[in-house]
């Protein structure tokens, strides 16, 4: 788990895909200066002058593109300051790992590092040899041109990234994504009912703690390998964190129960099947998903942007993805091994949680807004609607206390009408009824 990991910090790093094509460029370099010593020793006589450049040619062309694709990265690397800056400020820190894992912004880099290098040392390599060449120029000409090909998708690509609109959407298919592959996409057995009796006579025995190792959050968990340790090691064990939580060093990360005879120390190897790291990432964490676009909401309706149009976005944008999670969600509790024996139990979040952590800070900054909280109830209404059933109690008691929020008794009467109509629909897709009252309306 701990290579998984690195492997990931390492391929989402801003300087992997530079270092990578970086060593690709000297191979090209030596591959590139070989083919032309070749064809030249060979077939010199038999190609047109024109087509052979002179080193004092292959120099200047060589120091002015150096200089090129140095000013379109510098170029670039400012762009991209404006782009963290502006994320920084106006939408959410936590955005900022959407945009650096960009593999657009990465290849950008990638390319021009490429660039840069292939031709710096041709230039360094041509003063070593007078002779001319064909193969050289020729690919460094069309590393320039390919360059500036993608100078231009970068910077049509940052113009993109910087609207609010589009890292929304990015951040809702991103999200969707993931709540496919936590609920559907999955290598094991998973339960969310098990036979009390079984679990009872596994955990008569004493109970062991692994204690956690190191302080941070909880990136991602993986419960194949963690099911087949457990299978191995003969345990059924539990797990003592919710995905996304900060917890410290010290602190219960499982708890198991064991027949055999084995020393503790033995059992710590179970923390490699956790990824604990500084900060909070969106591989299994569909919480975290979600609240960027409950920050981005919260900071569209404070005083200093005052933008309640990207916040009604959010919260339809977050109203979809609640609507897919409650088709595909499960209370997944559960995990045995192949043979059918319980080796893994983890409290699954409850789907009003995900209700409270998507709405109860707009609840708290946006219950002056009306058409903010207007669009709070649509959403409810149309999960309420869509899942009937599966979600119906949760959503009435989310929306009381939504309904809490507001001041309906000292609304206008265009408001409150407003309000309570979508009070009542709200109120008709659970299959109760609900009564507001405002003074102006009466």
């Amino acid at each position: 788990m701990n290579n998984s990991k690195r492997w990931i910090d390492l391929r989402d790093s801003f300087l992997f895909l530079p270092a990578i094509y970086s060593v690709i460029s000297i191979f090209s370099v030596v591959i590139s200066i070989l083919l032309d010593e070749w064809i030249v020793s060979n077939w010199k006589d038999a190609l047109p002058g024109f087509l052979l450049t002179g080193s004092s040619v292959a120099q200047t062309l060589y120091g002015s593109l150096v200089t090129s694709i140095l000013t379109m990265t510098t170029i670039s690397f400012s762009t991209i300051m404006v782009v963290l800056t502006t994320y920084t400020t106006q939408f959410s820190p936590r955005t900022l790992q959407d945009f650096m894992k960009s593999r657009i912004t990465q290849h950008v880099l990638g390319v021009f590092s490429f660039g840069f290098i292939f031709s710096l040392l041709q230039l360094f390599l041509l003063g070593k040899d007078s002779g001319s060449g064909l193969i050289s120029p020729f690919l460094t000409v069309f590393v320039s041109v390919v360059c500036l090909a993608f100078f231009i998708i970068f910077i049509h690509h940052s113009s993109r990234f910087i609207k609010v609109n589009n890292l929304i959407g990015t951040i809702r298919k991103s999200t969707s994504s993931l709540i496919t592959r936590t609920f559907s996409q999955k290598h094991y057995d998973s339960y969310t009912d098990w036979n009390k009796e079984d679990i009872e006579k596994r955990k008569s025995t004493d109970k062991g703690i692994i204690a956690t190792g190191k302080s941070g959050y909880v990136q991602s968990v993986h419960y194949a390998s963690l099911i087949q340790w457990a299978e191995n090691n003969d345990l059924l064990m539990e797990t003592a964190f919710s995905m996304g939580e900060y917890i410290q060093k010290g602190m219960p990360l499982f708890y198991y129960w064991s027949t055999s005879d084995q020393e503790d120390s033995n059992y710590e190897e179970a923390r490699n099947f956790v990824a604990i790291g500084n900060e909070r990432v969106d591989i299994q964490d569909i919480e975290f998903s979600l609240q960027k676009l409950v920050e981005i909401a919260v900071r569209a309706i404070s005083p200093s942007l005052n933008d309640p149009h990207t916040a009604t976005n959010c919260i339809n944008r977050i109203g979809s993805l609640l609507i897919e999670l409650a088709d595909v969600y499960e209370p997944i509790r559960y995990y045995p091994d192949e043979e059918g024996s319980l080796r893994l139990i983890a409290e699954p979040v409850p789907f009003r949680e995900y209700l409270y952590k998507c709405f109860y800070q707009i609840r708290i900054y946006g219950h002056h807004d009306v058409s903010v909280m207007n669009s709070v109830m649509e959403v409810l209404y149309k999960l309420a609607f869509i899942q009937k059933e599966k979600v119906q109690d949760d959503v009435w008691q989310f929306g009381c206390y939504i309904i809490k929020a507001v001041d309906v008794e000292n609304m206008d009467e265009l408001d409150f009408e407003r309000f309570n109509h979508q009070a009542q629909k709200l109120a008709d897709a659970c299959g109760t009824a609900i009564s507001l009252k405002s003074n102006d309306a009466s």
